[in-house]
């Protein structure tokens, strides 16, 4: 499965259970025309996902229309998504055709669906129900043949439970959940990313970089919170920073490299005269807690994430280990 596509990014390659998985159910569900949902946090490449389902389904032939639901103004989008006739409202000077009809044969791709007001849910519920729609200022129905797979990076079911999200239109667009996991997830999968980008940016034209075995422990160590977009953008400024040489831990920037350190001067070796294992793992986890808390701003659910946890799991080691965070949120 290729690791590139039109859109400039880096499909999630890999060969970790997680990436196995992922891959696995994108060729389920590309056989048959079903509503997907994906879910994942920023930058892990949801849009590439769904750009790969639309190239392995019967929908390749036909468009691929992405359109970021958090990027447009409320009072535009029902024009961006259903287009509008001339004279519609003031400052239409002419008919535009809208995403629906642009994607008509293929595949919709409404990224952030979470960030869409509630009122437009409303439309765009009405549009997936009948599979029509209206352009503004007509009465003129169209038919809407198009695949919908939708993206968000916030807890949708949360958002219903509080009304900022309608349930009706959760079920109707969750049909085939996918879940794209963070880099932190998968950091196996690290060098076979790396090589790949690598790959791709002397293929743009930048130089050539390789990595030494400490400098590939210091990427896996560190958290990504921007995940493999932030790991892309690490790569292209090596390259431009040290251009056709070996990259070790000196060259990577302090967030990656000081995460590392700290972790490596912790660990060290065996003395000779032994050690209290338990005790001595428990003074890793307090100091990699801390750390993480450092980089939340000792905010809690912020400092579980990055370190995998569940909110609930760290608090309980805040206890065990007396440490105390300023915002729990």
């Amino acid at each position: 499965m290729s690791a590139t596509n039109g859109a400039r990014g880096v499909f999630p390659v890999g060969r970790s259970p997680a990436m196995h998985g992922l891959h696995q159910l994108m060729r389920q569900v590309a056989a048959y025309d079903s509503t997907v949902l994906i879910r994942g946090e920023s930058g892990c490449g949801k849009e590439l996902v769904a750009r790969r389902i639309h190239e392995i389904s019967a929908r390749a032939k036909g468009p691929f229309v992405p359109v970021n639901c958090g990027a447009i103004p409320r009072e535009l989008l029902e024009s961006e998504l259903f287009g509008h006739e001339k004279g519609a409202f003031t400052g239409a000077l002419t008919t535009r055709i809208g995403r629906f009809e642009l994607a008509e044969g293929g595949t919709l791709f409404l990224d952030e669906i979470g960030d869409m007001s509630v009122d437009m849910q409303v439309k765009l519920l009405r549009v997936l129900q009948e599979r029509s729609f209206e352009r503004v200022g007509s009465g003129e129905q169209r038919r809407a043949n198009v695949r919908i797979v939708a993206a968000t990076h916030r807890d949708l079911e949360a958002r219903a439970r509080a009304g900022d999200f309608r349930e009706d239109l959760f079920f109707r667009i969750n049909v085939f959940p996918i879940v794209v996991p963070p880099l932190r997830e998968r950091v196996e999968d690290i060098p076979a990313l790396v090589e790949d980008l690598v790959r791709r940016g002397e293929a743009e034209g930048r130089p050539s970089i390789s990595f030494t075995a400490t400098a590939l422990d210091c990427l896996a160590a560190y958290s990504w919170p921007g995940n493999v977009r932030e790991l892309q953008n690490l790569i292209e400024r090596l390259a431009i920073l040290y251009p056709n040489q070996t990259i070790d831990r000196e060259q990577l920037p302090a967030p990656v490299g000081e995460r590392r350190r700290s972790v490596q001067h912790t660990v060290a070796t065996v003395p000779p005269t032994g050690l209290d294992l338990r005790e001595h793992l428990g003074n890793i986890e307090k100091q990699l807690i801390r750390s993480a808390l450092e980089q939340a701003d000792g905010t809690v659910a912020h400092a579980a994430r990055l370190l995998g946890l569940q909110r609930t799991t760290l608090v309980e080691k805040l206890r065990k280990y007396e440490l105390h965070a300023h915002a729990t949120a």
